[in-house]
This record gives C-alpha cells, structure tokens and sequence, in this order.
C-alpha cells in the first residue's frame, strides 16, 4: 500500500484540530502530484492550506529551509505565500501531534489565497513580476541553502537518467537511442553550465501556475508567488525562463519586458542568457526521472497514463534532439 493511501480524511482533519484548527468539515483536494494538498475550511469562516509531504522525498531540515526562506521573504513584504508558525515551528508531524495513522507525516500550513495564472501576454503583468522577482532574488543571494539541492548538471541530469535506467521505465526498443540522445544532451548542458555564474537561493519552480495574480485595483492586488517545494540554489535565470511561451520572437519580447522590471529592482547578468535552453533540456530529463519514481502513487496511472508508452519515449527523443539543436543557437535577444 503507497503511503498516501493511509492519508485519509479524518487523519487530514486530526492533524489540524492538534495545532488548534477547528474544520467545518468541508475539505477540498488542490491540485498536486508531488504532496498532497487540501483547502479546509474552519469554524470561524477562514480557509487554510494544508500540504502533506510525500514521505522520503525532503528531511525536516531541507523543509524548514524552505519555510525560513518563504519567511524571510514574507518580511521583507514580498509577496509570498508562506507556512503559518504554530507553537513556534512551520513543520508538523501527524505521529507527534498523536494523531492515529500508519504513516507519520510531515505537513505543513498556509493561509489560503485566491487568484488565477498571470497573463503573461500582459506587458503590466510581466514588469510586476519581473521586478519581485528581481526582490525575491536580493533576499535569495543573502546566504546559501545547506541541505536542499542545486540547478545543476549531477543532481537533476546525470542522476535522473541513473533513476531511469535502474527502474527500467523505457520500452526496450527506445532505451539504446534515448541513453544516446541523452548523453549528448548532458555533455552539452554541463559544457554550458561551467561558466562562472552566481547561484543563490530561487524559488526554483517559478512557472504560471506556481504564481496567484488577482487584479490590481484590489486592495492585495497583484502577485503572489506559491509553492516554494523546489527552492533551490541555481542562476537566475531559472526563474525567469519559464515565464515566455509562443514562438522565438514572442519569448524574445516577453524576456526583455521581464528584464526591464528585473534591472529596475537588480543587475542581471546577460551571459545567462544561454542558459535557457541548457535548463529547459535539464528539466525535460529530471521530470522523466521524477514520473518514473512516482510511478507507485495511486493517483500515478490515473494522471500520467502515458508514461510507459512508446509514443511518450519517441517524444522524449525527438525533444532531446531538437534540444541539442537549440542549445547550439544564439540565446534569445533583448
């Protein structure tokens, strides 16, 4: 039995009346495959957010890091959703709190905050975002992470591509050609990568749906960066890449809008520049690598049933080509 099967609701709702939240009963499962996360609503009107931590995946240590890093953000008065402080500590568990359950898990909670993905066709939109993101990364490059991981060629390449092949996900027919796309893929990525780039602490995952827009003529308009699980150390330009869509000159003109909030707050470095397609090619890998360990979750085949097939593998290797490719064109302009 996977462990997030023993989650159930009463568990859910035990955990929470132990810190002192009385539910109203009414509880909604949010969007997540990495932890599981639910909305409850409590007796005095208000809603919370409680993320349970898929069991293995973080230590206590790695995730208050995370949590003291959304707190120090939240002081400076920027505006990220960070865990609520009960009795002293952001990070619970069900087995201390003496909350019955066969597993003991970790969890955490936050305020609930409403919102929908940022218009990223929006020029006002962009420069907002730009510019707390240029604030996020001032509070980021004040000391380093200890215990979380890093944007970087080991950990997210070499290792995911380890995890494929010891899990045996890909069909016999694609493994041979996949380990040579691959490889060549991470022998580029890491020639890249060796340039003398200035990591600090990122949000790490800094993608649309990772961020709540509501509209400025609000009292707390604006953004509202969510979901700091993959904060990391890395350049950047990691949380800045993910935020272009449509074709090249459609990215080339969201980038540059982007920077000009940027610069606005804090100097960019340009050489990262060419980094963006390295670090798309690296996320391709590690999100392979990061389906293939959750392959066991219940909620696995439900979500994700074409990842064993041959239509995804030949995707993966026609993407990795086409990756290598653009990792030999000039970066984007601004």
């Amino acid at each position: 039995m996977h462990a997030y099967e023993s989650l159930t609701p009463d568990v859910i709702l035990d955990a929470l009346g132990a810190l002192g939240l009385v539910s109203d009963g009414r509880l909604s499962a949010l969007s997540s495959y990495e932890n599981r996360v639910y909305l409850a609503m409590l007796d005095s009107g208000e809603g919370v957010v409680a993320k349970f931590y898929r069991p293995g995946r973080w230590s206590v240590e790695q995730i208050k890091e995370e949590h003291a890093f959304a707190l120090e953000l939240k002081q400076e008065e920027i505006p990220v959703v960070a865990p609520i402080e009960f009795n002293g500590s952001t990070v619970h568990s069900t087995r201390d709190l003496g909350v019955d359950g066969e597993v003991d898990f970790l969890f955490s909670v936050s305020p609930k905050k409403g919102g929908r993905s940022p218009e990223l066709d929006d020029v006002e939109v962009i420069g907002w975002l730009g510019r707390y993101l240029a604030r996020i990364h001032s509070v980021g490059e004040r000391k380093d992470f200890v215990g979380r991981e890093r944007v970087d060629v080991q950990t997210m390449g070499i290792e995911s591509k380890k995890i494929l092949m010891r899990l045996e996900c890909i069909p016999e027919q694609f493994r041979d050609k996949w380990l040579q796309v691959c490889d060549s893929a991470l022998e580029e990525i890491e020639r890249v990568l060796q340039g003398p780039y200035q990591y600090l602490r990122l949000h790490g995952d800094c993608h649309p749906g990772n961020i709540l827009w509501t509209p400025l003529e609000g009292v707390d308009g604006g953004p509202h960066f969510v979901d700091l699980d993959d904060a990391r150390m890395g350049p950047a330009i990691q949380d800045l890449w993910m935020l272009q869509s449509g074709d090249r000159r459609e990215r080339s003109f969201q980038l540059s809008v982007l920077l000009d909030g940027y610069t606005s707050m804090r100097e960019f470095d340009t050489r990262e520049l060419k980094l963006i397609e390295p670090l798309r090619t690296l996320r391709l890998i590690h999100y392979s690598a990061w389906l293939a360990k959750r392959a066991d979750d219940p909620s696995f085949v439900i979500n994700f049933p074409w990842f064993w097939s041959s239509d995804y593998w030949q995707t993966q290797i026609d993407t990795l080509t086409d990756q290598i490719e653009a990792m030999h064109e000039p970066p984007l302009m601004i």
